[in-house]
């Protein structure tokens, strides 16, 4: 079996995470990657550690496999001279450096679609390559707090924090993802290819959905709800006898299950909690009552309640725990390779499951300029 993008070709201009990740998924998909540095290992996360493996850095590895790896001076007539020649057989060719670099370097899009014309050019940059912000630097701490994802996020008394992983780099590479592979579905009826400008702001922002939505229908600037839901009661996490536990009610009825399984069924003919609207304008006092009911019994026994009645709940795991859920193990979301370097890696997989054309893990995360001959000799 061949992957979903088999045949296509994607020149990696980026670095650090959001291009990288989404080259990974082409790769995965398919796709053939070849993953341009400068000489010097110029993509930072391979120093971003510790955790490092015989030299490795882990960080390096989680958003480059199924990628070869050149080293091209950009700087140097040759190393334009043979990114060009590399464009002219390439489908895709993808950067993140700040805007206006591309077009000092004569890779502008202008130029490149009359070397190709059927090319599809992603630009990733901070904030776009329009508007007042254009030139500022772009990482996703920053974004995360002007997009005003870290406003939403924590408690009132622990202030704003930003999310515990790269969120508007994760979110600018998908984003990235779907645009690409959305031009190459529209340059097979139009035959030509086109430019797609994604910057890590507008993705974060869009990224707000409901509590952005909220705000621009009502004008009440939202606040940080910690582990509560905006519009859901009750929707958030709970302490219990011996732990803590996620209770994520999603409508009326299965309130109205839940106050039975609390032996609690006069909460559900209360007039204050009778509807999700109601709940959410008495949300203190019915936080409050169903926190003195969860608090008498251990975790795993609403666990079992809940979950034999349909009722959405969860245990809270520690990454440890999450790597020996036999669920993921099904879902083969753990995998291994053999890296010339780092010897055997432990990884997550793709979440992404195609009948037909699965994606594949043929190549391990590339060493700098592993495959140089390889790919000159072509």
């Amino acid at each position: 079996m061949t992957g979903a993008l088999n045949g296509i070709k994607v020149l990696d201009l980026t670095r650090v995470l959001a291009g990288p990740y989404c080259t990974m998924i082409l790769g995965d998909l398919g796709a053939e990657v070849v993953k341009v540095e400068a000489p010097g290992e110029s993509d930072e996360t391979r120093g971003w550690g510790p955790p490092f493996q015989n030299g490795v850095s882990a960080y390096y590895l989680c958003a480059n496999r199924n990628k070869k790896s050149i080293t091209v001076d950009l700087k140097s007539k040759e190393g334009i001279a043979l990114i060009k020649g590399l464009i002219a057989e390439s489908d895709v060719i993808i950067h993140n450096f700040k805007v206006g670099t591309m077009e000092r370097f004569g890779l502008g899009y202008e130029t490149v679609a009359q070397l190709n014309p059927a090319i599809v050019y992603c630009s990733i940059t901070g904030f776009g390559e329009t508007g007042p912000y254009k030139d500022l630097p772009g990482y996703d701490f920053i974004i995360q707090a002007m997009s005003g994802l870290m406003s939403i996020t924590g408690t009132e008394q622990s202030g704003p924090q930003k999310m515990g992983v790269a969120i508007a780099d994760i979110l600018t590479g998908l984003y990235a993802c779907i645009g690409i592979q959305s031009a190459l579905l529209e340059r097979t009826q139009s035959g030509k290819g086109q430019k797609l400008d994604i910057s890590l702001y507008d993705t974060a922002v869009s990224s707000l959905v409901n509590v952005g939505s909220n705000y621009m229908m009502s004008g009440k600037i939202p606040t940080a709800l910690g582990n509560s839901h905006a519009n859901i009661v009750p929707y958030q996490t709970f302490t219990t006898k011996d732990g803590e536990i996620v209770i994520a009610i999603g409508n009326d009825n299965q309130f109205n299950q839940f106050c039975s399984i609390l032996e609690k069924p006069a909460f559900s003919k209360d007039p204050k909690f009778r509807t999700n609207a109601n709940r959410v304008e008495h949300r203190e006092l019915l936080v409050s009552l169903v926190q003195e009911v969860l608090e008498t019994k251990p975790t795993a026994y609403w666990l079992e309640k809940c979950r034999s009645q349909n009722i959405p709940c969860g245990p809270i795991q520690s990454i440890a725990e999450v790597s020996l859920d036999p669920q993921l193990h099904e879902r083969e979301m753990f995998i291994q390779y053999d890296h010339p370097t780092a010897g055997v890696v432990k990884a997550i997989g793709s979440p992404l499951k195609l009948s037909r054309t699965p994606v594949s893990y043929k190549l391990h995360p590339p060493n700098p300029g592993e495959h140089n001959e390889e790919i000159l000799r072509r």
